[in-house]
């Protein structure tokens, strides 16, 4: 599979003074309009994928703009206005009802034709719990363990419909075969989960999960992002996670081009300069990871570089290829489409059987 490349649209952009630098007005940032035209330079240039990234408090909780819309609806609603980018939000498992995010990001799907993805992330800022009147969630074993039952809550609600529950026969008035849905009856240390869905399984069966090397558990996602101050601990955390046994590994690298200033130090690899050493640094990638997250330091001076002479570059030399339109975002990253928990335990059984009668 060639190179996979993503990019990160939320608010300005990285650096934490991009609003000063945006090319619209202050007043613009909150419209759909700059969210959709933003979406769709990424998908006119070839992008993979578009991710939103997210919190409870907006951004001028900690400086800059005093807003934000939510990842969710962000990517919603340019499903209808894009056709082969994928669009994966991030939606935190610490507070959040997996209940809710489930059939959040099942709609999500659906409104995108089957092109949604979910980054799982820790919420680790206490000003969340607050805001939620819960009990604070601190300890790493705490967090974890969030994080696991939420992710196993979510795909199991995803599998609670079988793909062929949805009957819609107008003759009969039946609309869905009962014995096709199925509860999952979750029951964790903090919560439980009875189901099914209240959303049929999405198009995708299961939506592509991203989660960050070592927060995550690696056989709960489909795509382990992994970060280091330098290629070398990028390339080394690569080799972790591959190891760990996940499908696929994307590096994450904040980018700065031209006269872009570069963001602050954020954990993840950072290039600032021209197209040309860009290019280079991702040749370099292409030999240790299935794909990029690139963060924009000012999304309004680099998205246009990236579109103009980053991307149709990568594309001209093979590392890189566009989305097919029509395309899930599963099959463009080479997963294929599973088949629900509860189909599979139904094979698994009617294969025990015949192995006990051939027996």
């Amino acid at each position: 599979m060639s190179l996979v490349l993503g990019i990160e649209l939320d608010g300005e952009g990285a650096h934490p003074e991009a609003w000063r630098r945006a090319a619209h007005t202050p007043d613009r940032l909150l419209t759909g309009r700059t969210v959709a035209d933003r979406v769709a330079a990424a998908e006119n240039a070839g992008f993979t994928f578009a991710s939103f990234d997210d919190s409870l408090l907006p951004p001028g909780a900690d400086g800059g703009p005093v807003g934000r819309i939510d990842a969710v609806n962000r990517a919603a609603f340019v499903a209808a206005t894009t056709s082969t980018i994928g669009l994966v939000p991030v939606v935190g498992t610490t507070y959040a009802e997996p209940f809710h995010t489930s059939s959040q990001l099942a709609t999500l799907d659906y409104a995108s034709r089957g092109r949604g993805g979910w980054i799982a992330a820790r919420d680790t800022d206490p000003r969340v719990a607050s805001a939620l009147g819960r009990a604070e969630v601190t300890a790493p074993a705490d967090l974890a363990r969030e994080e696991r039952d939420a992710i196993t809550v979510v795909r199991d609600l995803w599998d609670s419909w079988e793909d062929d529950a949805v009957i819609r026969d107008h003759t009969t008035g039946r609309f869905v075969d009962r014995d096709r849905l199925h509860y999952i009856d979750f029951q964790g240390e903090t919560y439980s989960v009875k189901g099914p869905a209240i959303v049929p399984r999405p198009p995708q069966g299961q939506l592509v999960v991203f989660g960050p090397e070592g927060n995550t558990d690696p056989s709960l996602v489909d795509v382990v992002l992994v970060s280091g101050p330098t290629l070398e601990d990028t390339t080394a955390a690569a080799g972790r996670a591959k190891a760990g046994g996940t499908p696929l590994v994307f590096a994450e690298l904040d980018v700065a081009l031209g006269s872009s200033p570069p963001a602050p130090p954020s954990g993840r690899l950072s290039f600032a300069g021209d197209a040309t050493g860009l290019l280079e640094l991702l040749r370099a990638l292409d030999a240790h990871v299935d794909g990029v997250r690139l963060h924009p330091a000012v999304v309004d001076e680099d998205l246009p570089v990236l579109a103009r002479s980053v991307v149709p570059a990568l594309l001209r030399a093979r590392i890189a290829h566009r989305p097919v339109p029509g395309s899930t975002l599963r099959s463009t990253l080479g997963l294929d489409r599973p088949v629900t928990r509860f189909q599979a335990e139904r094979l698994e059984d009617s294969s025990l059987a015949e192995r006990l009668w051939r027996t």
